[in-house]
């Protein structure tokens, strides 16, 4: 598997994340998810392009990506250790990605699963969806980003971490308060309050510093027991 990581400076604090390969270039206000080759969507629907990049680290099937819903809300639950974490998805903003994560959620590939990086200092955030838990396994598949200019990341967001341009896999971060990134990171989702309780519970218990001062695995052992739709 060929590591990469994507550094940028946010104050003191690095944010990294790795992927097996970088697919196309684009700009990160441009969604472009179509594939040629497939037929043209339904209404209400778009066609998403999942790039297969190398073995995933846990066996999974990439998503279907042919006429896609993209209209409405769907929300899934992530049981850990600490409690249940709700998350809604607006598929209107980021289709393929909600996609995707549903699809790993229902091939059970975020269950028994730990993550691997918690950030305390610059920024605040929980990084999961590694099954390795080293920060360096993925689906196996890549896609594109669904970014826009006006992404900010509150308490409460819920976003793709990634290796660089369209080189979104399985690994995503939870925000537990107010995170100065750029918006090159497709925000997914939104956690609701005993969801946002539970990872700053995680974030309390702090992290060892194995990365950086203020980044590195999380103490607490910040487990997904399962990930559930609706």
């Amino acid at each position: 598997m060929i590591r990469k990581a994507l550094v940028i400076l946010v104050g003191a604090a690095v944010l990294s994340a790795c992927a097996s390969t970088t697919t196309a270039a684009g700009t990160s206000s441009t969604r472009t998810t179509s594939k040629v080759s497939l037929a043209a969507a339904s209404p209400g629907a778009v066609n998403c392009t999942y790039v297969t990049a190398s073995t995933p680290a846990k066996p999974v099937d990439p998503p279907n990506g042919s006429n896609v819903p993209a209209t409405g809300t769907v929300a899934a639950v992530m049981q850990t250790n600490e409690g249940p974490i709700t998350i809604t998805m607006d598929r209107s903003k980021t289709p393929c990605t909600i996609n995707s994560f549903l699809s790993l959620a229902v091939q059970k590939y975020f269950d028994a699963t730990s993550c691997h990086r918690l950030v305390t200092s610059g920024m605040y955030l929980l990084q999961c969806g590694d099954p390795m838990g080293t920060g360096s396994g993925g689906p196996g598949y890549t896609f594109r980003d669904e970014t826009y200019s006006t992404d900010t990341f509150p308490a409460g967001t819920v976003a793709m971490a990634n290796a660089g341009t369209n080189t979104n896999g399985s690994q995503f971060f939870l925000v537990y308060a107010v995170t100065g990134l750029p918006p090159k990171y497709t925000v997914f989702g939104h956690m609701d309050a005993a969801g946002l309780a539970v990872v700053a519970k995680i974030a309390a218990d702090g992290q060892d510093g194995s990365n950086s001062a203020g980044d590195g695995k999380p103490k607490n052992p910040a487990k997904i027991v399962s990930v559930t739709v609706g």
